[in-house]
């Protein structure tokens, strides 16, 4: 609007630039409130109205039409403006549910659960989203602290509601459970009842127990777990025989799965991860060479480490993320050193 006047000053009003103070509401309904396009419109039909008077066009139909044109657009800036306040608070109120859905779907894990300190990361495929189809939980039970990271067949809201089913499952079974097996029994029994023949879940379910020195892991269909040694070591476990994803085994039979267990002493560390780190792609097609980053991981604070594992993850894939990515981590110290941690 300065600009417009100042030019209309100095050249006159042959230029015909008259018409041009409208841009002034017109920007302001686009990114102001409709009281703040409001008054613009007011000021720009104000400045119309004086740089026609000293144009000597007030009484013309130029005149008029440029009072017309400011006013015009002054209407519709505040129609949009309204408009656009209404989708905003909309919008403000389905992110505080989602928000709410998170804190219920993928709830805070605990930092440390017996001689264990655990840390999390999450990161949806989805824009602006906060949850997706990976999932993961950590449960204190009787039994020992009992853990799922899975990735649920799919993206989007579908996978989300089949995501939520799994973790409803889990947090029911896993304090009914006597062992590992019955657990997993139960998770895809409940899976192939509540998700439909064609959804299915990867899942790494695992279990450290009140013996000491021992994690047993369940594996269907997922990536295996990374195990970083206190030498700085890297070994990922494989299963005895591969089980189908849950919620198959009812339609395609398949082999049964067989829990297998490694050591896990203090001062080393276990990783589960989805495909969204194991299979994410550089520029030369590549898969992230998690063995070879897993020295990221002795970071002193378990957080911090998964930030840096996160960070170099998304260097490797140049910022493109295709999928959802779960990390988890479980540190072993000793009771007196877990009690002792900030």
């Amino acid at each position: 609007m300065a600009i417009v006047a100042t030019v209309d000053l100095t050249a006159g009003p042959e230029v015909g630039f008259l018409p041009l103070v409208s841009l002034g509401p017109a920007f302001a309904g686009l990114v102001g409130t409709w009281r703040r396009t409001a008054v613009i419109g007011a000021v720009a039909l104000l400045l119309c109205t004086t740089l026609g008077i000293y144009d000597g066009l007030l009484d013309s139909r130029r005149g008029y039409t440029a009072l017309a044109s400011v006013g015009g657009v002054t209407a519709a800036g505040v129609t949009a403006a309204v408009m656009r306040g209404r989708r905003e608070a909309e919008l403000a109120t389905m992110r505080s549910i989602a928000e709410v859905a998170q804190r219920v779907l993928l709830r805070p894990v605990p930092r440390t659960a017996g001689p264990l300190q655990i840390a999390v990361s999450y990161t949806s495929a989805v824009a602006d989203a906060r949850i997706g189809g990976d999932l993961y939980e950590v449960v204190a039970t009787p039994h020992g602290v009992r853990v799922i990271v899975g990735d649920v067949q799919g993206k989007g809201l579908a996978a989300v509601e089949s995501a939520a089913v799994v973790l409803g499952a889990f947090r029911e079974a896993a304090h009914d459970e006597p062992d590992l097996l019955a657990l997993g029994a139960r998770l895809d029994r409940s899976i192939s009842r509540d998700l439909n023949s064609e959804k299915f879940v990867t899942a790494v379910l695992a279990e450290v127990g009140p013996e000491e020195g021992r994690a047993v892991f369940l594996n269907y269909g997922h990536p295996p777990p990374l195990i970083l040694h206190r030498d700085g070591g890297v070994h990922f476990p494989q299963p005895p025989s591969y089980a189908l994803p849950l919620g198959l085994s009812g339609m395609h039979g398949g082999n049964d799965p067989q829990p297998f267990s490694v050591g896990f002493t203090p001062g080393e560390q276990i990783l589960l991860y989805t495909d969204g780190i194991s299979e994410a792609r550089d520029a030369d097609g590549s898969f992230y060479p998690l063995g070879d980053r897993a020295a990221l991981l002795r970071t002193a604070d378990a957080q911090n480490a998964l930030d840096l594992l996160r960070e170099d993850v998304a260097q490797h894939s140049d910022g493109l993320q295709h999928d959802d990515a779960a990390l988890l981590l479980l540190r072993y110290h000793a009771h007196t050193e877990a009690a002792g941690s900030p």
